[in-house]
């Protein structure tokens, strides 16, 4: 209840922006809530992206960084990073990964002078510690950053290789069409991310298997499995009054405190990684925060994809989950598009959509092509504004 007094009284102190309609800075265009860039070139082939925004502060971010991947810019590897990062809580750990992952995964690239799922395994744990450092120079001041955290997707196109790491319930999709299996609609969703879910049973029984003298490591609570009755992700970065236990104390406001004691991290910042080798039959792959995954299927996403034209495919992804929220509403989608953030959340949670295609023979020729860089964008507000307290970070 506090929460939506909250967020419907921010909604109130913050002027609207949803008749503005104006060029961004990165190359994307801002229609009301919602972000987008309709189309754009990567190293290996084509991109669309789109973000619309829920909470009063944008708490998903996202990045597309294409040309070379390593510190040392006349070095390999090169290729096309994606990132989406889905924070809870507040903006501030979903904005630092945005900050700083990409710049870890390029010194440690340079370091290996190749890109591997260590290297991207080494920049996500970089990075988990630098928000740590942040949050514990902190604490005394801004105790709520130690209950803001974020889960984190990357794929990283390199050399003939997807990589695709997860910490948390975002998802990356592959497309995948095959001519001679026209059974199956001619393009196959492939799932590359694992996800780190309570309400999934096999994270449960980890999460058991893990912290066996804690028999309440995950509650059901008003229907839902969450970490300690308080988060559903395992995995994320920041959270980390869920980690380290000098953070469950005083200044941190009671409500967020955890009555019985932990010697080990509750939550984890490890990604789960897969390795594929990209085939003739990829064609695209969708990385998206899981405000898209709770309004559509895998299948029922590519098949989208597949069936209409590349540019703006992105924004069609996050109108046609916008369109399914509504009718879940019983109203309008004209309508939910009049409403503002903060008050918005109510009705879906902030969608963040990556769609990047594949050329075939771009991909096998180890080519260069220029450097990109386009990171999403929603209202802006100061980069320094702290999500106002409501409940703890919960995906």
């Amino acid at each position: 209840m506090l929460s939506a007094l909250m967020n419907f009284l921010n909604a109130c102190l913050w002027p609207t922006r949803s008749d503005h309609h104006h060029q961004d800075g990165g190359g994307g265009r801002q229609d009301g809530l919602l972000w987008f860039r309709d189309s754009g070139h990567h190293v290996f082939g084509d991109f669309s992206m789109a973000v619309v925004q829920a909470n009063n502060l944008l708490e998903d971010q996202s990045q597309l960084e294409s040309g070379s991947l390593s510190s040392s810019s006349s070095a390999p590897p090169y290729g096309t990073f994606l990132g989406v990062y889905d924070g809870h809580g507040g903006p501030e750990t979903s904005r630092f990964i945005n900050h700083h992952l990409f710049l870890h995964l390029k010194r440690f690239a340079a370091e290996q002078e190749c890109m591997s799922a260590d290297v991207i395994k080494k920049a996500f744990q970089a990075t988990e510690e630098g928000f740590l450092s942040l949050v514990s120079n902190q604490f005394q001041t801004t105790p709520q950053l130690a209950t803001v955290g974020s889960c984190c997707l990357v794929c990283v196109i390199s050399d003939g290789t997807l990589y695709v790491a997860n910490a948390g319930d975002s998802r990356a999709v592959l497309g995948q069409f095959f001519k001679s299996t026209p059974a199956l609609g001619d393009v196959h969703a492939t799932q590359l991310s694992a996800e780190h879910n309570a309400s999934i049973e096999s994270v449960r029984r980890e999460l058991h298997a893990l912290h066996p003298d804690h028999p309440d490591i995950v509650l059901l609570k008003h229907n839902v499995w969450r970490v300690k009755g308080i988060i559903q992700v395992s995995r994320s970065i920041g959270d980390v009054y869920l980690k380290r236990s000098e953070f469950n104390r005083e200044p941190l406001y009671a409500k967020f405190r955890l009555r019985a004691p932990f010697s080990r991290p509750l939550l984890s910042a490890e990604p789960s990684i897969t390795v594929h080798a990209l085939q003739p039959h990829d064609q695209f792959i969708i990385c998206a925060s899981d405000g898209l995954w709770e309004h559509m299927s895998n299948q029922e996403a590519v098949e989208i994809v597949h069936t209409h034209p590349r540019n703006g495919i992105a924004k069609r992804l996050v109108k046609m989950a916008l369109k399914e929220a509504a009718k879940k509403r019983e109203m309008r989608y004209s309508d939910l598009k009049k409403i503002d953030r903060g008050v918005r959340r109510h009705f879906h949670d902030d969608i963040t959509v990556i769609v990047v295609f594949f050329d075939t023979s771009l991909v096998v020729s180890r080519a260069r092509g220029p450097a990109v860089s386009v990171r999403g964008a929603g209202v802006n507000l100061p980069h320094n504004s702290l999500a106002p307290c409501t409940t703890a970070g919960a995906s």
